[in-house]
């Protein structure tokens, strides 16, 4: 596997910093041992070149909002349709990487779509299929997996904080996933 390829990070004026944030596809769909959830396999000189990951991408700029960067990447990757009124919010990761850069994913369940996945950018990725939400991959890059993690136990928000040493693929003996407890409905407080 080729070295993680860094991420940027903007200082502002007074020493804050900005993140990437970036968006995940978890589309679901029902399989004949349960749910499954479409994953690609990254390839190239990519990050995490050869682990399985959802469907991802960035916010390109200021002016595009989550959602919108979930449906316009969903169509450039893998060629589904999705409108924004099926997608709902299923789980946002506080990420910091074994490199320390640092980013937040937000987590998006898709279970209504028009067309057919496909791979559409083969140069960074080689592969794309349906995995039972029970049983995913191997190696699935560490991020991913927490999100997909937290999402199956329910939770909102999660912090997955990576030690210098720790690998870009998902290790259990190293699962550092965080998820943060929700307050609760009002009814349940």
């Amino acid at each position: 596997m080729p070295p993680s390829v860094p991420h940027v990070q903007e200082r502002l004026p007074g020493g804050r910093h900005t993140v990437p944030l970036d968006v995940h596809l978890i589309a679901v769909r029902d399989g004949d041992r349960g749910p499954e959830v479409l994953l690609s396999r990254r390839a190239g000189a990519v990050y995490a070149s050869g682990c399985w990951h959802l469907p991802s991408g960035h916010v390109d700029g200021a002016h595009e909002d989550v959602v919108s960067a979930l449906v316009r990447e969903t169509a450039e990757e893998t060629g589904l349709v999705v409108a924004a009124e099926d997608v709902r919010a299923a789980v946002t990761v506080h990420h910091r990487a074994p490199g320390g850069s640092a980013r937040v994913g937000f987590f998006f369940e898709v279970r209504r779509w028009s067309g057919a996945p496909r791979v559409l950018e083969p140069e960074k990725c080689d592969a794309m299929d349906w995995f039972p939400l029970d049983a995913l991959p191997g190696p699935m890059v560490a991020f991913c997996r927490a999100g997909l993690d937290a999402y199956r136990s329910g939770g909102r928000i999660a912090l997955h904080h990576c030690e210098p040493d720790d690998p870009i693929a998902y290790d259990p003996a190293l699962d550092r996933l965080r998820v943060v407890p929700d307050r609760g409905r009002p009814s349940e407080r």
